[in-house]
């Protein structure tokens, strides 16, 4: 699908190269990480090095990370539910369809980056 990526991110401890799926959600032209799951392992990893990779196939790319503040992550968390509610539906307690403003109080707890190709 194409969605479906295989995050690439450096231990931040061991310097080891740490693969895991995503979805990756792309609004208004722009490319988000979300972490369905928490502050994970690779949330930590990807916060030390500044930077991750995507790969799908032969294909592969760099990015550099901006957070999301918690103020601004509402519609982005209620547009990653929405769009993949099959997979990560049961890591939010706000069910799929409710209004951005439901997304608010929970935001602190589902980091999102938005990833800025690097040249």
């Amino acid at each position: 699908m194409k969605h479906n990526y295989l995050l690439q991110v450096r231990g931040r401890k061991s310097g080891k190269l740490y693969s895991n799926p995503i979805d990756l959600l792309e609004m208004n032209g722009r490319r988000f990480l979300v972490a369905p799951r928490g502050r994970t392992q690779w949330v930590r990893n990807a916060e030390a090095a500044g930077e991750v990779a995507l790969k799908r196939g032969s294909w592969q790319q760099s990015f550099s990370l901006r957070a999301i503040p918690d103020a601004d992550k509402p519609e982005l968390l209620k547009a990653y539910l929405d769009s993949f509610k099959t997979a990560v539906q049961r890591y939010f307690p706000v069910r799929a369809g409710s209004d951005a403003e439901a997304f608010a109080e929970i935001a602190p707890n589902y980091p999102v980056f938005e990833l800025i190709a690097k040249s």
